[in-house]
């Protein structure tokens, strides 16, 4: 007669471990603390994860430099100091300033000068003489009127034609170089090698902030000081330059 298993006295099963949904045996959890596949890893709490964007507890932000988060940045040094951009190699010098200016006075007035000479010459060879014979000794109106009526009778239409198409070529060359201007370069900054930029920006002024720079230039014409004003001044800098806030800056 036999006794079975002394530790089954019961003759009963010993429990089955449950299967997996494919049969296999479910992996034991690791002992001692060892981290094991499919079970959290015992021992030091892990920190939470910061945002994208904010330091890392402990950690102080890089000091001078742009970051994320919320700390700001410092502000960008003005524009004309070393090493900012489309400025590498300082402001223009007054004599690329002068030749800039001579082209584009050739660009605007020699075809509208041709014209003006052609037109007065016309005009001077079709001269005639005024009519005094009918004017009385001290009557002054009659003379006047004698001398208009030869001077208008005199110029040929041709004339004026020519001097209307030189005022309107000379207008729309004046009107092309602002418009070049205002982009950062006319025809003659072009071939010197220079550009006309914002002191604060470095970008181009636009042809209205071109126009008013023009017209502030009246107050370089005294006595020429103002266009003479770049030989010394420290930005090279007209008067209508520090009106309007703008530089000539090399761009070769």
């Amino acid at each position: 007669m036999s006794f079975g298993d002394p530790n089954n006295p019961y003759g009963q099963q010993p429990p089955q471990a449950p299967q997996g949904p494919y049969g296999q045996q479910p992996p034991v959890p690791p002992q001692g603390g060892q981290p094991g596949y499919g079970y959290p890893q015992q021992g030091a709490p892990q920190q939470p994860q910061q945002p994208y964007g904010y330091p890392q507890q402990g950690q102080v932000p890089p000091q001078g430099q742009p970051g994320y988060g919320g700390y700001p940045q410092q502000p960008a040094a003005p524009y004309g100091q070393p090493g900012m951009p489309g400025m590498p190699q300082g402001y223009a010098s007054w004599g690329a300033r002068v030749g800039a200016a001579l082209i584009d006075g050739l660009i605007v007035g020699v075809l509208p000068g041709i014209l003006y000479v052609i037109a007065a010459i016309m005009a001077a060879g079709s001269v005639t003489t005024p009519d005094y014979s009918s004017c009385q000794p001290g009557d002054y109106s009659c003379v006047q009127n004698a001398a208009n009526t030869a001077l208008s009778s005199s110029t040929p239409v041709g004339a004026i034609v020519l001097t209307g198409l030189a005022w309107l070529i000379g207008l729309a060359g004046i009107i092309f170089v602002l418009v070049k201007e205002g982009q950062g370069q006319s025809p003659g900054k072009k071939v010197v090698g220079i550009r006309l930029v914002k002191e604060a920006t470095g970008q181009p002024l636009g042809f209205g902030m071109a126009l008013v720079r023009r017209i502030c230039h009246f107050l370089d014409n005294f006595c020429l000081l103002g266009y003479l004003w770049p030989l010394w001044d420290e930005k090279s800098q007209t008067f209508a330059d520090k009106i309007v806030g703008t530089v000539v800056v090399r761009s070769q």
